[in-house]
């Protein structure tokens, strides 16, 4: 039962590889367009602020150099009220703190000692009081003029993060759209391909997309669509005319050897010949049978005791059922019963245990989600596992060696089938302790 524990292992599907990859890229290029922005945003930023500050200094000077002593008290009021500037005489015994902290104020503190001469003052705190202080001149008497810090400050850390924010919702937004864009006609490619897989040849994909690439898939998927559907219909009739032709001379065969071979040996053993071949072409009507099935409710516990109760002789085979009465399956009853009917004959043919040489057959069943599985055990030597793999291939027996085989290699094939039409899965393993162990996974049904 390892490969239905494996199923349920997560893996990374081809949407979210793809939408991984193009989501790390687009946030690359967020931020490095972030990046990009804080450096070319740096030098004209600091260049203009620079220039507004040594205009709002000349116009300060300017006004209240050819102010009088009244209108100077009014023009610097309104200059506080209007502009949010201040202007105040430099005291000798004022404390202040350098302007340069970063790139930025290192750029506008150059810029203005460039527009207003290289002695001047720029701070960011003055006396304890922060703001942005620039020393000037009017004649010979010093002067500070004050204003908010943030006429220069740079783009704040929340502008950044909206901003960064926005990028990255809208790069999930596009990731998404684009990924489901470029997967949708992978996913319907694998769709078509899986309903191939298990017989179903309608599948048909669209030929008159867009993409030149995508439309040359599926118009060629499609052909080959069509070409196994009439492979897969002249098989069938191709075994059907093979099966049904023979059973009229094997009539006659028997016939004749009822009627004229005297030695009772020898019409014994013509008769089990004749049985064989007639068995054999069973196996190949089973095989070609159409791959439609109509699923309902089946009662598992009363197909199994059916199918067990054709194996009559104890000396071959004894099966024990496990499975719970009220154990039901989604299923056809028909191809339930041909499932667990080739079983059970594998069992009687190869099973047989090498003490009494008995084919001991246990059936036991195990609920597992939506489904549940039924698994058929011998106590016989196994299979080399080497060809575990080929158990189900048409016409492969595990005893090659083995010049006495009796079937035809079908009887495997035929069960995987047969599950596969019900919508099912077969698992073949040699079970823990000896012996060859089948597990059929059914949907539950209920």
């Amino acid at each position: 039962m390892k490969s239905f524990m494996s199923e349920n292992k997560l893996a990374l599907s081809l949407f979210w590889r793809t939408f991984v990859l193009l989501a790390l890229l687009l946030t690359g290029g967020v931020f490095a367009w972030v990046q990009t922005f804080r450096t070319l945003e740096s030098e004209p930023r600091a260049v203009q602020s620079a220039q507004q500050l040594a205009t709002l200094v000349n116009m300060s000077r300017a006004a209240l150099q050819y102010a009088d002593s009244i209108n100077r008290v009014s023009l610097v009021k309104t200059l506080s009220d209007q502009e949010s500037v201040r202007v105040q005489p430099h005291e000798p015994a004022d404390s202040w703190q350098p302007f340069e902290l970063d790139r930025l104020s290192r750029h506008i503190a150059a810029e203005l000692r460039k527009r207003l001469g290289p002695d001047t003052v720029v701070a960011r705190q003055v006396n304890a009081k922060d703001g942005l202080w620039i020393g000037f001149n009017i004649g010979e008497d010093p002067y500070w003029l004050q204003t908010d810090l943030t006429r220069v400050q740079p783009v704040t850390s929340s502008t950044w993060i909206l901003w960064v924010g926005i990028a990255l919702v809208a790069t999930i937004i596009g990731s998404i759209a684009i990924v489901r864009l470029i997967n949708q006609p992978l996913r319907e490619l694998s769709f078509a391909a899986s309903r191939i897989r298990e017989g179903e040849y309608q599948s048909h994909l669209d030929e008159n997309t867009l993409t030149s690439e995508i439309r040359e898939v599926n118009m060629g998927f499609n052909r080959m669509a069509r070409e196994l559907a009439k492979v897969e219909e002249d098989r069938a009739v191709m075994l059907a005319g093979i099966s049904h032709d023979l059973r009229t001379p094997l009539a006659r065969l028997r016939l004749e050897a009822e009627m004229s071979v005297n030695d009772e040996e020898a019409r014994r053993n013509m008769a089990m010949d004749i049985d064989q071949l007639d068995a054999i072409i069973d196996k190949f009507l089973d095989y070609s049978r159409p791959g439609e099935v109509m699923l309902t409710s089946v009662h598992l516990s009363s197909v199994v005791d059916r199918e067990a109760a054709a194996f009559r002789d104890p000396t071959q085979i004894r099966i024990v059922s496990r499975v719970a009465i009220d154990s039901m399956v989604m299923a056809d009853d028909t191809e339930l019963g041909r499932v667990l009917q080739n079983l059970f004959e594998n069992a009687r043919r190869y099973g047989r245990s090498e003490v009494n040489d008995v084919a001991e057959v246990e059936v036991t069943y195990a609920r597992t989600g939506h489904w549940v599985i039924v698994s058929v055990r011998d106590h016989g030597a196994g299979v080399p596992v080497e060809k575990l793999q080929h158990l189900t291939t048409p016409f492969f027996r595990g005893d090659a060696a083995r010049t006495a085989a009796t079937g035809a290699g079908l009887g495997l094939a035929i069960v995987e089938k047969s599950v596969q039409r019900m919508g099912g899965h077969l698992e073949i393993d040699n079970a823990k302790g000896g012996g060859f162990i089948a597990h059929v996974r059914l949907r539950r049904a209920g």
